[in-house]
């Protein structure tokens, strides 16, 4: 880390502030994982912290959930733990049983944990409860009431609420897709949660794709299938994360389309999630794609401007902290992409604050956020966007700067001129004066050109999509 120490005095002067550390990185991975990774995996994680905060020690229950850990979140979490101290921080696992530790971390190389027929990942939760009892697995803490509206949201939003309203009917079932940490989850919780509010007996559950693979190994396993049909099949409601990863997995695609088409026979509601549209899924059955499709599609952009503003400050007030209004636009406008990003941005300034017990200002914003500050700042520019649409579309990066007028070079000048007033800073003028001297007015015509675009076509919102992400590296 290039990162200077912390001012003296050391903010981490005690056990309870050595937790506290730990806590912060906990609360980072919360956000950077879904909900059903992080409760199995992470938050049963006891920690003992080296009293110079030089090592920090996680206590795991057993041998395979330990070389899990390591496996897939032990990178991440020693890069956590050295960006909230500011120095270089070692972590180790122990059994917790013996409290020896097995292994001093060392950078991992991820490995698939084996499993029969398909490559199921392990049990990301609990089996469910006994017979007399159902569990639907959802957070009671994502509602709509907490979820932040804004245009990037609303028609996601309020297709949601429809379904919870009046299951079974109408956008049956519902598909809900876009990039990672938009608020996707929140909004499946939150139809779930108001339809149990409104119902009080209906069988609910929410599940991510991964858990499904999982039960449908177990279920092959252990000869009790006509238990997983039963579980299935009965519930009035079916919220389901991250669809694409039945990729490449048949037997599991084939007992989720027999599942897909018996909920539907009953009149049950399906809400699913993805990455991608239904017909950009790869490796899907085409006969279950078209049942993805045969509902309602909706997207979830990233949120714009005064709605990252308003997601700070509402969960800054849920985190009992004050967030200025200045230091959220200032944090907004430099954390673009998704919820999930902005909500770690904000427990970066709220952690580095309590640590040096310093007021949440801009100043102390920027200083905390001053590695993404400087990734951002050294990859985004408009002559990396210029490049990277011009290869994207096949065309010479000089045509951005051109006269020429043509259809295939037009267009896809537009589109760098919406990405350059989306994930820079330049003003308009600044952007046309990029372009070959244009008008402000020109590129503010673009801009919304696009931008409208967007909302109505599925290719071009993809196309966008990929570029973006391919900026951010």
């Amino acid at each position: 880390m290039s990162e200077e120490p912390l001012s003296s005095p050391d903010p981490f002067d005690d056990a309870s502030a050595g937790l506290g550390l730990w806590q912060a990185c906990a609360e980072q991975l919360a956000q950077e994982l879904p909900e059903q990774q992080f409760n199995t995996w992470i938050k049963p994680l006891a920690a003992q912290v080296a009293p110079d905060f030089s090592k920090v020690t996680l206590l795991v229950a057993n041998r395979f959930k330990l070389d899990w850990i390591r496996a897939q979140y032990a990178g991440r979490i020693a890069a956590l733990l050295e960006e909230l101290y500011g120095q270089p921080v070692t972590l180790e696992l122990a059994l917790a049983q013996r409290e020896a530790v097995v292994r001093t971390y060392v950078r991992p190389q991820v490995r698939e944990p084996a499993a029969p027929a398909e490559a199921a990942p392990p049990p990301l939760a609990a089996d469910e409860a006994g017979a007399g009892g159902f569990r639907s697995r959802l957070n009671p803490a994502l509602t709509f009431e907490t979820l932040v509206e804004g245009t990037a949201n609303r028609m996601a939003r309020s297709a949601a609420m429809h379904v919870a309203g009046s299951p079974g009917h109408m956008y049956n079932p519902l598909f809900i897709y876009g990039g990672v940490g938009l608020g996707k989850t929140h909004l499946v919780h939150a139809v779930g949660n108001r339809l149990l509010q409104d119902r009080e007996g209906a069988r609910v559950l929410y599940i991510h794709a991964e858990q499904f693979v999982s039960d449908v190994v177990k279920s092959y396993q252990r000869r009790t299938f006509d238990d997983f049909k039963a579980r299935y099949h009965s519930l009035d409601l079916l919220l389901i994360d991250d669809v694409q990863f039945f990729a490449n997995k048949d037997r599991t695609q084939e007992e989720f389309f027999n599942a897909f088409e018996a909920l539907l026979a009953k009149k049950s509601h399906i809400v699913m999630t993805s990455d991608t549209y239904p017909k950009g899924l790869a490796n899907i059955h085409e006969r279950l794609v078209s049942r993805f499709d045969s509902g309602l599609t909706v997207a979830i952009e990233p949120p714009e401007l005064e709605m990252r503003v308003a997601i700070l400050i509402n969960k800054a007030q849920v985190e009992g902290a004050e967030m200025p209004e200045e230091v959220a636009f200032f944090v907004a406008k430099n954390v673009r992409s998704n919820v999930r990003e902005l909500e770690g941005a904000l427990r970066k300034i709220l952690a580095y604050s309590r640590f040096n017990q310093k007021e949440v200002s801009i100043q102390l914003a920027r200083e905390a956020l001053r590695d993404l500050l400087s990734i951002q700042n050294r990859q985004i520019s408009v002559e990396n966007i210029q490049k990277t649409v011009a290869d994207y579309y096949k065309i010479k990066v000089a045509d951005m700067y051109s006269k020429k007028r043509p259809a295939s070079i037009a267009r896809p000048r537009q589109i760098a001129m919406y990405l350059a007033k989306e994930l820079t800073q330049k003003s308009l003028p600044e952007i046309g004066e990029l372009f070959g001297g244009r008008d402000h007015t020109t590129v503010l015509h673009a801009v919304r050109k696009i931008g409208a675009e967007r909302q109505q076509l599925t290719e071009l919102n993809q196309q966008l999509h990929v570029l973006e992400q391919t900026l951010k590296g």
